[in-house]
């Protein structure tokens, strides 16, 4: 099998102070937990950003300062979010492609999410796959439901994205597929052969879904955007923790832990700062 991708998601734009009081919230408390999950063997860092009242953001200059923070400190592969929340501007979703992350989350479709509506319409997958392509970033195919694979590949179609495609099956969240070994098995089989694909199990489901993965030859994410809890009824107390728990997984199952330079391999990415973006 291939090394293994560990993906840490810090924060997101669900989480809150409320749900745990571990969770980062600021540009140096986000870059300090991403450089503490790289030490422990996360390859790709997955970032949202909040305001200062700790509100999800896609505030351009709050993603400034974390990516410098970060690339200070560390070499993990950076995966922006283009989805820092619901009902968002999409010409600050777009913007994000010019800080030239080697990734931006590429939600392929639009859902029910939980008591909202996630909006991903067709024309805006266009703009963000042509914005991507403008600034050497390679779009990550987040699919909630089985009908975003046939979205992501009809962009595809028009030439704006191309292969080796990854996937993120992101699994367990209202509104979309539940977090089943079925659903995860039915996802990795309907994407072309070949395709890089990791999984995210939301909540209670995060480990079930990331032992699964390592198993099948897919790729894991955790951390808190995901789930707080390291088991039922104990907070985690860092991002770190999650990853540490897959690499020991991984390392009884014989996967060995991809380094970033490994990652960016596997997925076919540029290193961070190549070419340029038309912005």
């Amino acid at each position: 099998m291939e090394n293994l991708i560990i993906t840490v998601a810090t924060t997101g734009a669900v989480t809150t102070r409320r749900d745990s009081p571990y969770l980062p919230i600021t540009p140096q408390e986000i870059a300090d937990s991403v450089y503490e999950a790289w030490q422990a063997g996360a390859a790709v860092a997955h970032i949202h950003v909040r305001d200062q009242d700790g509100n999800p953001s896609m505030d351009y200059a709050a993603f400034a300062e974390t990516v410098k923070l970060i690339r200070e400190r560390c070499d993990i592969v950076l995966n922006l979010t283009s989805s820092g929340g619901l009902n968002l501007r999409e010409e600050d979703r777009l913007r994000v492609c010019e800080l030239e992350p080697e990734l931006v989350s590429f939600d392929a479709g639009s859902m029910n999410f939980g008591g909202s509506v996630f909006l991903n319409p067709p024309d805006f997958l266009e703009r963000l796959a042509q914005k991507a392509q403008e600034c050497n970033v390679k779009p990550e195919i987040e699919v909630f439901e089985a009908g975003m694979i046939a979205n992501a590949l009809q962009v595809a179609k028009k030439g704006w994205t191309k292969p080796p495609f990854y996937f993120q099956f992101v699994l367990g969240v209202p509104g979309g597929m539940p977090a089943t070994p079925k659903n995860l098995l039915f996802l990795s089989e309907s994407i072309p052969a070949g395709s890089p694909w990791s999984a995210i199990g939301i909540g209670k489901h995060q480990l079930e879904m990331n032992m699964m993965a390592i198993a099948m030859g897919g790729h894991v994410r955790v951390g808190m955007e995901d789930n707080v809890y390291y088991r039922k009824g104990e907070l985690a107390r860092t991002n770190a923790q999650f990853v540490e728990r897959i690499v020991r997984l991984a390392s009884e199952f014989g996967r060995q832990i991809a380094t970033p330079d490994e990652a960016r391999e596997l997925l076919g990415l540029r290193k961070n700062k190549q070419g340029g973006c038309m912005a």
